[in-house]
């Protein structure tokens, strides 16, 4: 009877955790800073500090209003990422398309993704000893899908409340999850004398359905992100701690300031 009665409880708490993972809300985030021109230069780190990749993060403005971001990591062992995402920002902002690619060492598996909004159309791409085999799978995307759009969300997000939002997992076979955002301690970082307080958020992916439930149990539950922004009219990007794709370990990306080509360069 006791064996029974164990067994009921456990399926019970499947069942509560499956009604409140498929029950999280999702929303577009309203526009209280406008994205522009910009240029940032950026250093990946593992988690002992080592610097793996150097990159840069590009983004322009197009006449018709579309913003177009570039997330470019060169790696030291010859390894590429590269995420190309555009999105419009008329009062909320909107993905409209995310291309991924990443190649090399660093990754267990060379692929690129492609993410059309307004199709639904998710194409996935692996190459695998010379040979590439392509999938396109379509699916109903609602309109907080966020995948590209993690940086500039958080400039805009109520920094005192949990906020949710839609991410595709791309792949052969692509699944909708949510992002679930929430404050986390502050953190005083200094540039120099000056002192700067930066907000924390901490990043949770919510997989929904049985899906959720087993993730967990088997070792697939993605790793939290973390992310600080300076605190102030002007949120700006500091540190980024988290995979870089599903497939990647838990990375840091930090701002970089650029060097002289040549240690002996001298000003005229």
């Amino acid at each position: 009877m006791n064996v029974l009665r164990r067994k009921l409880v456990h399926f019970i708490a499947i069942c509560i955790v499956i009604i409140q993972a498929s029950g999280l809300t999702a929303e577009q985030i309203p526009v209280h800073h406008v994205e522009g021109v910009a240029l940032g230069f950026l250093v990946l780190r593992n988690p002992d500090g080592e610097a793996l990749a150097y990159g840069d993060w590009k983004q322009v403005v197009k006449p018709d209003g579309l913003v177009v971001d570039d997330l470019r990591f060169q790696f030291k062992d010859g390894s590429v990422y590269e995420e190309i995402t555009k999105f419009t920002q008329r009062g909320k902002f909107r993905l409209v398309s995310d291309q991924v690619e990443q190649r090399g060492p660093s990754f267990k598996q060379a692929s690129a993704s492609w993410i059309d909004v307004q199709t639904g159309s998710i194409t996935f791409r692996t190459t695998e000893k010379g040979e590439d085999k392509t999938t396109t799978t379509h699916l109903d995307l609602p309109e907080d899908v966020s995948n590209g759009l993690l940086f500039v969300l958080l400039k805009n997000v109520d920094p005192s409340a949990e906020t949710t939002v839609s991410f595709v997992a791309a792949s052969s076979k692509p699944r909708l999850v949510k992002w679930n955002i929430f404050p986390g301690p502050e953190k005083t970082i200094k540039i120099g004398l000056m002192r700067q307080k930066t907000q924390h958020y901490v990043v949770k992916t919510k997989i929904q359905g049985p899906a959720g439930v087993v993730a967990p149990l088997v070792g697939r539950q993605p790793p939290n992100i973390h992310i600080w922004l300076v605190k102030s009219e002007a949120p700006t990007f500091v540190e980024f701690e988290g995979p870089l794709s599903q497939d990647t370990p838990v990375w840091r990306i930090e701002l970089a300031a650029p060097e002289p080509d040549s240690q002996k360069a001298t000003i005229k």
